[in-house]
């Protein structure tokens, strides 16, 4: 078992979920999968002295895991008033509405599909709720409708399935775009760099103490699976299933549907740029 301190990203051990840092709290959701991994993480993030919380993708529409978000926001002290999504994959946001409900909270999104209310959410906006501030961090790539949540106070990065905390992410083709997806990359490493962002708390798997390493494991990766791709279409493997099956041959086949969308969206990208 390899050492969990030489990862990218230095995943954090021990349980997920519970308390990450002072003013984020997660709550695992019971649907692990190959996709999930160990299920979704539903954050609670408020300010300690503050009597609102905000939550961020409440999950699947599961009532036992909707109602334990809201029981462990009132233990420790919140309210829950605002609901945000960092995407509208059924595994973050099926819940939502349903949690709407228990809650009373209107749900913000960039797809206005999503929206439980009159606001949704957009490039450069800062939500105040509690005294807490989160930054919307546009971040398309794995869908098109993809945020990430900046948590200033707390150095840290909301990244929904941006960046995960075990593995690597999907470009879901033809809605994810591997283009925007790099420029997205670029733009959270930004945030380690100039604004001194430690800390992703991701959609799934564990927390990750060095944000800039997992940025820059995943960027790497990227142009690792490119190159790969670009060589395997040279060596004669002309569709997404033939490169799937040569590139991804280690890779359990439970999973190479998932490649097949990443793999769509690299062939895409590389005749774009005329390198295939």
């Amino acid at each position: 078992m390899t050492d969990a301190a030489a990862l990218p990203g230095q995943p954090r051990g021990g349980v997920i979920s519970g308390q990450a840092t002072p003013r984020a709290h997660c709550v695992l959701a019971p649907n692990p999968s190959p996709m999930t991994l160990d299920g979704t993480n539903t954050w609670i993030v408020a300010e300690p002295d503050s009597g609102l919380a905000v939550v961020i993708d409440p999950g699947p529409l599961d009532e036992n895991h909707l109602r334990a978000v809201v029981d462990d926001a009132e233990r420790s002290g919140h309210r829950v008033a605002l609901t945000l999504l960092t995407h509208g994959h059924p595994d973050h946001a099926d819940g939502a509405a349903r949690f709407a409900e228990l809650t009373g909270s209107p749900v913000r999104a960039l797809d206005p599909a999503l929206r439980l209310g009159d606001e949704g959410l957009g490039a450069g906006d800062v939500i105040t709720t509690g005294g807490l501030e989160l930054r919307v961090v546009p971040t398309p790539g794995h869908t098109a409708d993809s945020l990430c949540f900046h948590l200033p106070a707390d150095q840290a990065v909301l990244t929904g399935d941006t960046i995960l905390g075990r593995g690597t992410t999907v470009v879901a083709h033809p809605d994810g775009r591997l283009g925007d997806y790099l420029d997205s990359l670029r733009r959270l490493r930004s945030l380690t760099v100039d604004d001194g962002v430690s800390t992703v708390l991701p959609g799934h798997g564990p927390v990750l103490n060095d944000a800039q390493g997992a940025v820059e494991f995943y960027l790497a990766h990227r142009a690792h699976r490119l190159a790969q791709v670009e060589t395997a279409v040279e060596a004669g493997h002309r569709s997404a299933a033939e490169v799937v099956a040569h590139v991804y041959a280690d890779v359990d086949r439970s999973l190479w549907p998932a490649a097949e969308l990443s793999v769509r969206a690299q062939l895409e990208y590389l005749g774009e740029h005329g390198l295939i």
